[in-house]
C-alpha cells in the first residue's frame, strides 16, 4: 500500500509486546523517498536499541522507514505507522503496541496512537501542528521536549498537549538545554522512552 518498510532491531522468541520507532524528516522538493541513511532516520537507531535492551528479550522492536520524506499531501507518516501496525498484527497477533517517534515521527506517533491495540506512546521533540487533536484515552503517553528546541518549539507542543490532556493523561518531561536533534542529550531521551515503554507494555515490569 505505502512503500514504507520495517527494519528489525530485535525479535525475541516469545515477545510480550511490540514497539515501533518512527523517524522524522523535513519536506524536500519532489517528494523524495526516504533513505535509510538520512540523519532523521539514523537518530532513531539508538532509541530503538535502548528500548530493545530495556525490554530484556520481552519486546519486539522495529523501526519504520516511511515511504516519503516529510508530511505529504496525499500520504503522511501516520499512514506509514498504520501500515506498520497492520504488519506487526499479522506477525504477532494481538500483542500490545508501543509507538515512539521523533520530530514529525513524534507527531505521527501521537496521531496514530488512537489506533486499536496501541497501549503506549512516546513523542520526542514532536513537531506538532496547532490544530492537532486525538483521543488517547487509556494509553500511557509521554512527551519529552528539549528546552532549546528551535525547530519544533516546546511552546507549540505544550498547547497541543494541553488539548490532549482533556481526554488522556499525558506526561510532559523537559530536557534542559537540549535541542531538536537530541545529539548532546541523546541518552536522556532514549532512557525516558525505554522506561515508559517497558513500564506500560510489560505487565510484570522489567526483570
Amino acid at each position: 500500500m505505502t512503500g514504507a518498510r520495517l527494519v528489525t532491531t530485535r525479535v525475541p522468541r516469545e515477545p510480550e509486546a511490540v514497539v515501533l520507532a518512527l523517524h522524522g524528516g523535513d519536506v524536500r522538493p519532489g517528494d523524495p523517498p526516504v533513505s535509510p541513511w538520512q540523519l532523521s532516520v539514523l537518530r532513531m537507531v539508538p532509541v530503538a536499541a535502548r528500548v530493545a535492551r530495556a525490554g530484556r528479550g520481552r519486546l519486539a522492536v522495529h523501526r519504520v522507514l516511511n515511504a516519503r520524506r516529510g508530511w505529504g499531501r496525499t500520504g503522511t507518516p501516520v499512514d506509514d505507522a498504520r501500515w506498520a501496525m497492520e504488519q506487526v498484527r499479522e506477525r504477532y497477533g494481538d500483542l500490545p503496541i508501543g509507538l515512539v517517534g521523533h520530530s514529525l515521527g513524534g507527531r505521527a506517533a501521537l496521531l496514530a496512537g488512537a489506533e486499536p491495540g496501541v497501549a503506549a506512546v512516546v513523542a520526542l521533540n514532536p513537531w506538532l501542528h496547532p490544530a492537532d487533536d486525538v483521543d488517547l484515552s487509556g494509553r500511557r503517553v509521554l512527551v519529552v521536549h528539549g528546552t532549546e528546541d528551535r525547530v519544533a518549539t516546546p511552546e507549540r507542543a505544550r498547547l497541543v498537549v494541553e488539548r490532549l490532556r482533556r481526554r488522556a493523561d499525558v506526561e510532559w518531561r523537559d530536557v534542559p538545554g537540549a535541542g531538536h536533534a537530541m545529539l548532546r542529550h541523546g541518552p536522556v531521551f532514549e532512557r525516558a522512552a525505554a522506561e515508559l515503554l517497558t513500564a506500560a507494555l510489560l505487565r510484570r515490569g522489567v526483570r
